[in-house]
């Protein structure tokens, strides 16, 4: 269960100057589990530019742009489908439509909001993503096969020298920071509604059936995007992941194995492989980055 970051981990000091294309270490990979035939997690890491330049994406087909251009964002996201069992596979393809729409909102956002103005990019962000959600209403309007058709979204947008979290649902973004693991993301789920009403203590609400039952969604019957921002820093290591990971792995592993990482290719695997041998029993998805200077001697 996550709450925001402690006050004094919210705005660090931004380095002097952005990371190049190649010194940004990032990778996703996603995995069906060991007990659901079919996988409704999707990701997608990408460079904003004049279009969306994919580097890895789950997606069987995103358009991509041109690769000369000068990088204006970088973006990472995760969304974890949901549909039950009628229809699910169907809901999770319609679901993934919809995201990939949202990048190409997300793109517009940056366009059309200036990012140094951090309450109007965020709330472009938003905007973006209750477009998402009544598209996929809209979509799912009269097929019962996929009326319960909704998805989480966590995404991460790196404007430098700030970065963006945008979620709904309870998909979590982690950052490492000097030694630290911090959830960044919170919850959105009954559970943790009713932690900070103080109804439970975190343990508890853990093991409860509400912790698996989502309070905002798109395509839910709430959808509530938040928006958190902070001043991004070269030590940074930042995780997204589907909850298909943190049903089975600890906030302490996750916190080893990104600090013994080699890279985040190395980090994404270990994880995948510490969640399949404790259970596996739902879709996993995890996305590590991070940034590794080369002007230092």
């Amino acid at each position: 269960m996550g709450s925001p970051p402690p006050a004094e981990l919210t705005a660090p000091t931004a380095s002097d100057r952005r990371p190049r294309d190649d010194e940004i270490d990032v990778y996703g990979l996603t995995h069906p589990g060991k007990v659901r035939r079919t996988n409704q997690d999707h990701f997608l890491i990408g460079s904003l530019k004049k279009h969306m330049e994919v580097l890895l994406t789950s997606l069987p087909s995103v358009s991509v742009g041109p690769k000369d251009a000068e990088r204006l964002a970088f973006l990472a996201m995760v969304a974890d489908g949901v549909g039950g069992t009628a229809g699910g596979e169907e809901a999770s393809r319609l679901a993934v439509e919809a995201i990939t729409e949202y990048v190409a909102n997300a793109t517009h956002c940056y366009y059309a909001a200036d990012p140094n103005d951090e309450q109007t990019f965020a709330r472009a962000l938003e905007a973006a993503a209750h477009r998402v959600h009544t598209d996929i209403l809209e979509r799912r309007a009269g097929d019962s096969a996929v009326e319960r058709m909704a998805t989480t979204l966590t995404m991460w947008i790196g404007v430098w020298p700030r970065f963006y979290i945008l979620q709904v649902g309870d998909s979590r973004c982690y950052l490492l920071r000097e030694g630290r693991l911090i959830q960044l993301s919170r919850d959105q789920t009954l559970a943790q509604d009713l932690v900070d009403r103080g109804v439970f203590r975190r343990s508890e609400a853990i093991r409860t059936p509400l912790a698996n039952v989502l309070s905002s969604a798109l395509g839910g019957p709430e959808s509530a995007p938040a928006v958190t921002s902070m001043l991004n820093d070269w030590n940074n290591v930042g995780l997204l992941c589907s909850d298909g990971l943190t049903k089975h792995v600890s906030d302490e592993r996750i916190r080893e194995r990104l600090l013994s990482m080699t890279s985040a290719k190395d980090a994404c695997e270990a994880l995948l492989r510490d969640a399949l041998d404790a259970g596996g029993t739902d879709n996993i998805t995890v996305i590590v980055g991070r940034m590794v200077r080369k002007d230092v001697a």
